[in-house]
């Protein structure tokens, strides 16, 4: 619903836009060329493949109600009330908002009428799944935390999941906009349908829409090439980028994509955190279920970045980030609004804001977290279970002396090694992959006893320390120990932990020991090449890594303290000052008579 200001003029958002002036010329040029880079950069997909994906849909759409029709009659229903109970897909994610890619998947939620069980899910549509033409891979994890069967269909990835209304039938028509259909519902129902919700009220809330795809489709390729894109990992996820750029939509409802992106650069570097993004006030509802309240609720009081999603239950979107991924969030802002300001005025192309981050050049020290098993199924739990508390680690090493942030990584490198013995198990456990074990392939192992593959994920934290104070002699300490130790102890206490079949291991590593893997052809500085010595293992790791235990696959922590109680210490750091703010780039403006504060609501538009 618009709200209206002291004119009696409405407008979308809890404030009055900033300016409600349209584009200007140059901003109208900067625009096409901006379309024009994002169709270079391989942002769109090709019309064959957009309908490919309209005739999937049609097809999962029908096996849909194919699905609740079969369950239904086994429940003892005539055909006709079987045929009647109906049951309907919405899509979500990028597809719903129509900034989707070449080969990206389509998130689709079946709503079912409430005779159809979850277990029904799992053990009658997925089957069906697999008899589709043109299917070829599905894979259901009923015990996702939003229970999910992923399947590829003509080529087309889809994450189906499941919301088992309280109805007697889902008819065609049905809109989940009403807030009723939530109650009675359990919590994993609740959630799958807020997926669909929340995209629906994010287009509903922005005044053009066209505009709000082609801005967010900008921010989104940034956010990815500038490895920010990640929920999980403490950054901000696709629902909290689409969420920021329609507030910023709002706030310049006649505006085009191209100043719409370069406002969002600036008032998000300028936005008075925690104070929260909204595209709505929060509403209450008819559920006893909590909804986002700061003045209630100390964990929402905590939250650091709230963006705050428009449809009830409103929840935040952001409650991972830390204060280090804010940081480093805050940072590419200021970086995108320098940029963007010199396209503008025509010192610099668009592509230069899409430049690939710097993660791998960017410290002097990271550390490795390495999941090892030597089962393909059971490493993409495993992984996955490390990967999801590793904002644990990084807010723990935020509270070590001399650590400015902790910088992860938003993705894990896989490696599969096919090892020849319980030695080359361990090295690998521990990072250790040589020449012979990297180049060896699965026949070089098959019928040698003893002989296995080992499948193994390696994420990075980057540690920017603080510059050495002046007149400060010897070597520091850095002390991560507490950090790393508990870290490991709280990814051992996962209920199907096995010592026996997963390895965790976590050291630190100066970047002359970084892997090739993790940098692209010819990206890796000349001189680190050369630091390496061909065979030599130790060149890998730190110094004052001791040897390899005897089960290292299985091993805590291949530092010191893990060991006897020792600080783990790296010697003779020195200053990290690429990591910290870009102090050499002006603070970001608005151009004259705009006011960032308006959208604050600490003052008020003129």
């Amino acid at each position: 619903m618009a709200s209206e200001n002291l004119n009696g003029a409405s407008y979308l958002g809890v404030t009055p836009p900033i300016s409600t002036h349209e584009s200007n010329d140059r901003e109208k040029e900067v625009t096409v060329t901006l379309m024009e880079e994002l169709r270079r950069q391989n942002t769109f997909e090709s019309e064959e493949e957009a309908k490919t994906r309209e005739i999937v849909l049609g097809r999962v759409a029908a096996l849909v109600k194919k699905f609740v029709k079969k369950v239904s009659m086994e429940r003892g229903l005539s055909e006709s009330a079987a045929n009647a109970a109906g049951g309907k897909i919405f899509t979500f994610g990028s597809y719903r908002l129509g900034v989707h890619g070449p080969g990206s998947d389509i998130d689709t939620l079946c709503a079912v009428p409430k005779h159809i069980s979850r277990e029904d899910f799992f053990d009658v549509f997925e089957p069906m799944l697999k008899e589709m033409e043109g299917v070829t891979e599905v894979s259901g994890v009923p015990e996702a935390y939003v229970p999910i069967i992923k399947a590829e269909i003509s080529g087309i990835p889809l994450d189906f999941l499941m919301a088992r209304l309280a109805l007697s039938s889902v008819p065609d028509n049905l809109s989940l906009k009403d807030d009723n259909l939530l109650r009675n519902l359990d919590e994993r129902c609740v959630r799958s349908l807020n997926g669909s919700r929340v995209i629906d009220e994010i287009l509903r809330l922005v005044p053009n829409v066209q505009v709000f795809r082609d801005a967010l489709r900008c921010i989104k390729l940034w956010a990815q090439r500038r490895a920010i894109y990640s929920n999980v990992n403490g950054f901000l996820g696709g629902v909290a980028w689409a969420l920021l750029v329609a507030r910023i939509c709002q706030l310049y409802p006649n505006a085009i994509a191209g100043a719409i992106v370069s406002r969002f650069f600036i008032i998000m570097y300028q936005w008075s955190w925690p104070q929260p993004v909204l595209l709505k006030q929060i509403e209450e509802g008819p559920l006893q279920v909590r909804v986002w309240n700061p003045k209630l609720y100390p964990a929402d009081r905590a939250h650091r970045m709230p963006i705050i999603t428009p449809a009830y239950p409103a929840m935040c979107s952001t409650h991972n980030v830390t204060a280090s991924t804010q940081m480093i969030i805050t940072e590419e802002f200021k970086r995108g609004a320098e940029i963007v300001d010199r396209v503008i005025i025509g010192t610099a192309e668009w592509s230069e804001l899409f430049a690939k981050h710097d993660f791998f050049h960017k410290y002097r020290y990271y550390l490795q977290i390495i999941a090892s098993t030597g089962n393909s199924d059971l490493q993409t739990k495993w992984a996955g279970t490390v990967e999801s508390r590793l904002r644990q680690l990084v807010m723990k090493l935020e509270y070590v002396d001399s650590l400015v942030l902790a910088h992860p990584f938003i993705k894990g490198f896989d490696q599969v090694s096919f090892c020849l013995s319980e030695e080359e198990v361990r090295a690998v456990a521990q990072g250790e992959i040589s020449d012979a074990i990297a180049s060896r392939k699965k026949e070089d192992i098959d019928s040698k006893e003893g002989a296995g593959p080992v499948y193994s994920t390696t994420f990075y934290i980057g540690l920017a320390i603080e510059p050495k104070p002046p007149g400060s002699v010897g070597p520091r300490k850095l002390d991560i120990s507490y950090p790393t130790t508990e870290f490991t102890k709280m990814v051992k206490m996962w209920e199907k932990f096995d010592e026996s079949t997963m390895g965790i291991v976590v050291r630190h590593i100066k970047n002359t020991g970084l892997p090739d893997n993790v940098f692209d052809p010819g990206e890796r500085p000349a001189k680190t090449v050369q630091k390496r010595v061909k065979g030599s293992k130790s060149s890998n790791t730190s110094p004052d890594l001791p040897n390899k235990r005897q089960r290292s696959s299985q091993s805590d922590l291949p530092l010191k303290a893990a060991e006897n109680g020792s600080a783990p210490t790296v010697p003779g750091l020195s200053p990290v000052t690429e990591a910290l703010p870009l102090k050499d780039i002006k603070a970001p403006q608005l151009p004259t008579g705009e006011n960032a504060a308006v959208a604050m609501g600490t003052v008020t538009a003129q």
